[in-house]
């Protein structure tokens, strides 16, 4: 046991791997001096309650004091969310998150009157407001707020909402500490013998592995844990469904799903579009597995046998140096300006680079609007989908970065609707560049195609799978059908039999992916990875095969950040996701990725096959 390889404590890690959050707060003091100075703030709002529509100036005033406190716990809540996430242990950073939840809630609850007041206004009284010079650079921004009146109360009912928000996050709060800081998965052997702690980070790691043993292991090994905490974590998910029911029918919306939806003002037919769409063209997905099943040698194809890359000739192995120099290449499309930006921010303190003990798992960009777009990696050389991870980072990140440019405040927060396009955009130009590169290489290019085809698979047709499990778990909720570990679960199995057909052997332990989810803790969030990579598959396309024009077109997506809804802002870049058309795009995309790996397939010579671990 003295050989195991241990993951290093945050302590071990050296600084320029690390994120630099100084130019954020330079210290703990400074955040503490701004969460009370923020606190004191809260005072101003009694000038405005019930005054805030003397005037189009004095409703103008009253926005600038809540966007400003609003800015200044962007910058508190940022600063500790990243503090925490870096050891997910460490109570003295998970107590200033805490707090800085609790002063949103105490802002929540002070501001509670500024929607209603506002909705007040009747139709000749909103033109003379919306018109005036004092509220122009709030014209989206009240605009969204008039068309949410049919879902908003009066101000005490406001206030109660608000002050129910921190209860509210109770069941994220508890599934991300028991996920990320109290959940152990054990001890496991790599192909050299080599002891090593099974975690979040390399799980996926060692479903690459070529050894049908090591991969079959660490499923079994990792799923333990979760079927040793599925009462807790299904109670945890259940209640998250629940919280989301309550606040879909406070506000009288429709269903969960609709509540989700109005924000972005996406008609539930996007929604509807894309699942029918994916489990209508499963066809090529079936064939891929097939054929995976074949290269692979198995009599039966788990998923745990879906990673491992089928040309097993090819070692990926990149440092994070080079990954960022082959980010930048990839990116070239997008212009000098672009690249020279990221270039700079991925090396010189944007991002947290590594695993440690307790940090969080898996990836995000975050930032505030007076604070570079950080961005938590736990990057993996032997991995090669820490690049693409990387690159997907960085998409949101220079998608923050333009929009804070360009935009005030008020409008510079895109949706996530809009967040996902411009991730999955930098990912799609990567695996073009990838696979021109190495064009004449076929086991490199049957490799990248091999990559291309299993991120789709993850992307388009699993989210897709999980945007329809949240569908129907909320429409459980909301028939009053209990929702146990039993009936999750086998909503979920349903699921993978429809959308794997038998292509793949459903082990028992698989139907407890559903709880292992974080992205479940935010309801309806999912669909918009395959939007988003279908909408980043057509706008990709017109960028490489066009000119100025069209990279200008999409620049200029990102620099609108939320000062549009994001259905018009993407159809302005030249995508509309409300027509079937970009989904559709993006199925024939994947068949054609299918049609030509499996041709190279067939000519990389028998060697290159992991057949049965070989």
């Amino acid at each position: 046991m003295s050989d195991t390889q241990k993951i290093p404590l945050r302590t071990e890690v050296a600084a320029a791997d690390q994120w630099d959050l100084t130019p954020f707060f330079a210290d703990d003091a400074a955040w503490e001096r701004q969460f009370a100075e923020t606190d004191a703030k809260l005072s101003g709002y009694d000038a405005f309650r019930g005054h805030l529509l003397d005037s189009p100036g004095n409703l103008a005033r009253g926005l600038d004091l809540h966007l400003g406190i609003s800015r200044d716990l962007d910058n508190l809540y940022t600063y500790a969310h990243l503090k925490s996430d870096e050891d997910k242990a460490n109570s003295h950073y998970l107590g200033l998150l805490d707090r800085a939840m609790g002063l949103f809630t105490r802002i929540s609850e002070a501001a509670s009157f500024i929607d209603p007041e506002i909705q007040a206004l009747d139709a000749a009284r909103a033109d003379e407001f919306l018109t005036h010079e004092a509220l122009k650079p709030y014209a989206f921004f009240l605009e969204k707020i008039l068309r949410a009146t049919p879902h908003t109360h009066g101000e005490e009912i406001e206030r109660i909402l608000a002050m129910a928000s921190e209860v509210a996050r109770a069941p994220s709060q508890i599934f991300s500490q028991l996920d990320n800081a109290d959940l152990t998965f054990g001890v496991i052997s790599d192909e050299k013998g080599q002891s090593m702690e099974l975690s979040h980070g390399n799980f996926i790691s060692f479903l690459m592995k070529p050894q049908p043993e090591i991969r079959r292991t660490a499923f079994d090994q990792y799923y333990q844990t979760y079927q040793a905490h599925k009462h807790g974590i299904a109670a945890a998910l259940a209640h998250s469904v629940k919280k989301d029911l309550f606040y879909a029918r406070v506000r009288k919306h429709a269903s969960c799903r609709s509540a989700a939806l109005f924000p972005d003002n996406v008609p539930e037919t996007v929604y509807d579009n894309l699942v029918a769409t994916v489990k209508a063209n499963t066809a090529p997905l079936f064939r891929y597995l097939a054929l995976r099943k074949k290269a692979l040698g198995l009599d039966e194809l788990h998923f745990y046998d879906t990673y491992v890359p089928l040309v097993s000739t090819i070692d990926f192995r990149l440092t994070y140096p080079e990954a960022v120099e082959i980010a930048v290449s990839a990116l070239a499309p997008l212009g000098e300006a672009y690249t020279t930006i990221l270039r700079d921010g991925l090396t010189s303190g944007w991002v947290d680079r590594y695993e440690n003990k307790g940090k969080r798992s898996g990836a995000y960009s975050s930032g505030s609007y007076d604070s570079p777009p950080y961005i938590l990696l736990n990057f993996e050389n032997d991995n090669i989908n820490s690049l693409y991870t990387l690159v997907h980072e960085a998409g949101h990140s220079m998608h923050s970065y333009l929009s804070k440019k360009h935009q005030p405040y008020v409008d510079h927060q895109y949706t996530i609707f809009a967040a996902e396009v411009a991730s999955t955009f930098n990912e799609v130009l990567l695996s073009r560049y990838l696979l021109n590169q190495y064009r004449t290489d076929k086991a490199m290019t049957a490799y990248l195609l091999n990559r291309e085809i299993d991120n789709m698979r993850g992307t388009f047709f699993r989210q897709t799978m999980f945007a329809e499990f949240e569908a129907l778990i909320h429409q459980a909720a909301e028939q009053q059908h209990p929702l146990t570990v039993d009936t999750l679960t086998a909503t979920y199995h349903g699921l993978l039999e429809a959308y794997f057909g038998e292509s793949l052997v459903l082990d028992p332990a698989l139907d407890l992916e559903c709880l292992r989810i974080p992205h479940f803790y935010s309801a309806f969030y999912v669909y918009k990875y395959a939007t988003g990579l279908a909408a980043a598959i057509a706008l990709a396309g017109r960028v490489l095969a066009g000119g100025a024009a069209e990279r200008e077109a999409y620049l200029d997506f990102l620099k609108a950040g939320g000062s549009r809804f994001p259905l018009d802002a993407l159809r302005q870049a030249g995508a509309d996701m409300a027509a079937p058309e970009p989904i559709l795009e993006a199925v024939a995309y994947f068949e054609d990725l299918v049609d030509r790996f499996g041709g190279l397939l067939a000519t990389c010579g028998s060697g290159d096959i992991p057949k049965d671990g070989r």
